[in-house]
């Protein structure tokens, strides 16, 4: 059950739903398939009920649910109002404001990065979106979206600073980043951009809650060199296994099988391991803002 500390978000809802129906089914000893067949649903049904992949989540499917699997009452109405908040709450990215901007993949990691309790990230050409200024964000974009009007493109990079409250939020999001070298050198916007981007990377990186690392060219070959990657921790209260987010110009993807997920955090580990220490790290960041 969610804590006090814990709101009732509809992310955090459909998570501990998910993570609360398929212990159920397991502690009553049901495969998937015994329950989709008594209920006449398709796998992918219960499949995304369990893992909280549905933007919504019906109080009738929760209820029939509950007749198979034969709950207590009180059960029942702690998993009936789980459905009802995913029904009568929205996330603040889901508002008419940012609805022309923000497609399916997303507003799906929008979500599990609100909810996370630590994230582990790797990127090997740009600045990770939580350490970005306004001013990188928009060239960002500009880029990425040429041709959209200007009045979209700053509802990319409101959408983009308002991401960053994760790290502000109480408590914080526990962000442990490694950026490759490379990010450093990439003229973004020009030398007053990059130098403004650069010294907002060293500022956030003081948070106690935040730990940046760079690989330098020198640590030579390793096995996160094929692009970015991140994996999600979620509070223990709610009993689910971390995944991996892969993001790539078309859409977003989520690996939620344990062997994926140990490569992934091996990996990361890995990166930290090839790193200089963040103090270090934090040092190589200066001297490329003095270079620039």
């Amino acid at each position: 059950m969610m804590t006090d500390t814990q709101p009732a978000t509809p992310t955090l809802c459909r998570l501990q739903l998910g993570s609360e129906l398929r212990q159920i089914r397991i502690r009553r000893g049901l495969t998937s398939t015994q329950v989709v067949k008594k209920l006449l649903w398709s796998p992918s049904k219960l499949t995304r009920l369990e893992t909280g992949d549905n933007a919504t989540v019906e109080p009738s499917d929760i209820m029939a649910l509950c007749q198979v699997y034969g709950v207590d009452e009180a059960t029942a109405e702690q998993l009936k109002e789980y459905a009802a908040v995913t029904k009568t709450k929205r996330e603040w990215w889901q508002s008419t404001q940012f609805r022309p901007i923000i497609g399916p993949g997303p507003r799906a990691f929008l979500g599990l990065e609100s909810s996370a309790a630590a994230l582990h990230a790797y990127n090997s050409e740009y600045v990770p979106g939580l350490l970005q200024t306004a001013e990188y964000v928009r060239v960002l974009h500009r880029h990425a979206h040429d041709g959209r009007a200007d009045e979209d493109i700053d509802l990319m990079v409101d959408l983009r600073l308002r991401r960053q409250k994760v790290l502000r939020r109480d408590p914080p999001l526990k962000f442990a980043v490694v950026i490759n070298e490379a990010v450093l050198l990439r003229q973004v916007g020009g030398p007053s951009v990059m130098k403004a981007q650069l010294a907002q990377m060293i500022e956030v990186a003081s948070e106690p809650n935040v730990k940046l690392q760079v690989v330098p060219f020198r640590a030579g070959v390793h096995r996160s060199m094929n692009g970015a990657f991140s994996t999600i921790r979620f509070p223990d209260a709610l009993a689910l296994k971390p995944i991996v987010h892969l993001e790539h110009l078309a859409d977003h993807w989520v690996l939620r099988r344990s062997v994926d997920v140990e490569l992934y955090e091996d990996a990361f580990n890995e990166l930290q391991a090839l790193s200089p220490g963040p103090q270090e790290s934090l040092r190589i960041i200066e001297t490329a803002m003095k270079e620039l």
